[in-house]
Parts: structure tokens; sequence; C-alpha cells
């Protein structure tokens, strides 16, 4: 099973909503970089869900449950999405700073490439943060 981040600006479309939804199509991708991982994700791959531009958190997790086809929001064939439902709420969010100051996440996508909407994330951050999430 293969770990992603997904971001979302929580005044578009917050953790909350996709809580209370139990399930939504990952659409609206329009990166190159983004397309590549959304293709690359399997039904049951699990993914944090980071608040981005206000938060800065990741505030919970998120399964794959139904693969990568085409995008409903556009005609052009070559933009895909893929459906999530909502797995939990961390016990503690995850900050940016947090993130930012822990060593063992330094190479992580999200720091290097922050503007990247859909992003692999390793085993071993994945483990890191929820360690610091209190999971």
């Amino acid at each position: 099973m293969a770990h992603w981040l997904l971001k979302s600006e929580p005044t578009a479309y917050s953790w909350e909503q996709m809580m209370k939804d139990k399930k939504t199509s990952w659409t609206g991708i329009r990166n190159y970089a983004a397309r590549l991982n959304l293709r690359s994700m399997k039904k049951g791959d699990e993914a944090f869900f980071y608040h981005s531009n206000k938060g800065l958190e990741i505030v919970g997790i998120v399964k794959i449950v139904k693969e990568v086809y085409q995008d409903p929001t556009t005609t052009d064939e070559a933009w895909v999405a893929v459906d999530i439902a909502p797995v939990k709420t961390l016990k503690k969010p995850v900050t940016m700073v947090e993130i930012k100051q822990n060593k063992k996440l330094w190479e992580m996508a999200l720091l290097r490439i922050s503007r990247l909407s859909v992003q692999p994330v390793t085993e071993e951050e994945w483990q890191t943060i929820l360690k610091m999430a209190g999971e």
C-alpha cells in the first residue's frame, strides 16, 4: 500500500466537509506531477488530508476508494480524478511548523515541492507523522 498527501484549502473543501460527505471525488487537479500521482494511486491506498493556506496542518486520513478515472469537471481527457473516503480524524493535527522542525521529515515532498497538491509520502514519513499526531 502506498501513502499520499492531498492538499485542500479549508475554505474550498475542509476536513469537516469531508467527514459530512463520507466520500468525494478528488477533482480539479491541473498539475502534471499531481496527475501522475493520481494515476499511481490504488484502491486501498491511504492519504493524509492537509489544510493548505489557512491552517497549514495535516488533520485526517482518507482512503482511495476508486482508482483513477476521467475528471468529470472537464472534457479534456488528460485530466483525471480519484474517489476518497475519510478513515479518521487525527488525534492531534500536525502543523507545518512541527513538520519543518522534525529532521526525519526534511526531505518530505511537502517541504521540497510545497505547491504540489497531490504528493507521495514515504513509509517512514507516514509513521513519523502518525507518531506526531498521537496515533
